[in-house]
């Protein structure tokens, strides 16, 4: 891996370069804190059980309203386009009934999902602003940035997680692999590091499938950062460049119609586009990347309302429809609980930690 952050390159650029690495690579072979409470005993948790299975019972009717009698609008706010833009109003449509009120889906892009979570930082804790965000600027970017406008901890409250996305790995025309294995062994082959298209750029989850396919593998991965998925998969179909990396999504097409293999898919489990493509760890290569959508609230939000919203989620999850529509986005549900949410996002930060500073990732100003 480059021991510095690649400067990104326009298409030009980015195709003589991807000439060079042809031109040199031709020939090769293929191939404030309180005690923790203590654990309550068998009876007290079937009582509790049975508390909780009647409350369920009584707030059985339709609408989960976050104050008794307020009815005023929640903004849900997301700094994503495509696949979180089409999930975040799934979800308003869904909350709309769940909460008995208006939700109005606000779309704030720019720096990845910060301007977003600077309004829902300025926000109060009273429910009427959420926000559905991947979960990069919560893992990835305080590894990337040397100062954020936000501590990813302190100023947000996890709700819950609502589904995961993963990234395709896929090869152009020039490349003689069909699966990682051989891939691995022609990139191994080459005299220089392999190009690989990185999009949504630099510091992206993409750019960190890379680096983790390069650690796990041993191979040399030069990335070439994208602002754009179109443009790289353009330029893999045309032969000048070797290997994608992106979001499953805009490259499910391009692999069914045969005009870019993919070789393997980042999560834990295949995604529900592209069934037929095995994972990188079944592939033998042991990594995994996985983007969660969650839904958070401003900080210091009251314990009972983050509850009652959790609690609006599940009947999300329970619904065909909604599991239909996200996997034609290239989703899967996945329920977390907001505690689960928030230990799952403090892992990933030390794991993203990790790849940045194996790889020499030099972070910059936000």
């Amino acid at each position: 891996m480059s021991p510095s952050r690649p400067e990104p390159m326009d298409a030009t650029t980015c195709a003589a370069v991807c000439a060079a690495h042809g031109a040199a690579t031709r020939g090769a072979t293929p191939d404030g804190a309180s005690a923790p409470a203590a654990a309550p005993s068998a009876p007290r948790r079937r009582a509790l059980r049975a508390v909780a299975a009647g409350a369920a019972a009584i707030a059985g009717a339709p609408a989960i309203a976050i104050a008794q009698d307020d009815r005023s609008t929640v903004r849900l706010l997301v700094g994503a386009a495509s696949a979180m833009d089409f999930t975040a109003r799934l979800l308003g449509e869904y909350l709309r009934e769940a909460l008995g009120r208006p939700v109005v889906v606000e779309s704030k892009l720019g720096a990845g999902g910060r301007v977003a979570l600077g309004d829902l930082k300025r926000s109060a804790p009273d429910g009427r602003t959420l926000m559905l965000s991947t979960s990069s600027p919560f893992t990835i970017f305080p590894n990337i940035y040397t100062k954020l406008e936000y501590d990813p901890v302190v100023d947000f409250t996890p709700i819950g997680n609502v589904a995961w996305f993963d990234i395709g790995v896929s090869v152009g025309p020039q490349v003689p692999a069909t699966d990682m294995r051989q891939f691995v062994d022609w990139a191994r082959g080459q005299r220089e590091a392999v190009v690989y298209g990185a999009a949504p750029g630099t510091g992206s989850a993409s750019h960190f499938t890379g680096i983790a396919i390069a650690m796990a593998s041993g191979l040399k991965l030069q990335p070439v950062p994208y602002k754009d998925s179109a443009q790289g998969i353009a330029d893999a179909v045309a032969g000048r460049l070797p290997l994608m990396i992106t979001g499953t999504s805009p490259l499910a097409q391009m692999h069914k119609s045969g005009r870019l293999r993919m070789l393997a898919t980042s999560g834990d489990d295949r995604s529900p586009l592209t069934p037929e493509v095995p994972t990188l760890r079944q592939s033998g290569v042991a990594s995994s990347v996985v983007i969660n959508a969650s839904l958070y609230g401003p900080a210091a939000m009251a314990p009972d309302l983050v509850q009652r919203l959790h609690g609006a989620l599940q009947g999300f999850f329970a619904r065909a429809d909604v599991r239909e529509k996200l996997t034609a986005q290239g989703m899967g549900l996945n329920p977390m609980t907001p505690q689960a949410l928030a230990a799952a996002l403090a892992d990933e930060r030390r794991r993203y930690a990790e790849l940045a500073k194996a790889s020499g990732y030099v972070p910059e100003p936000a």
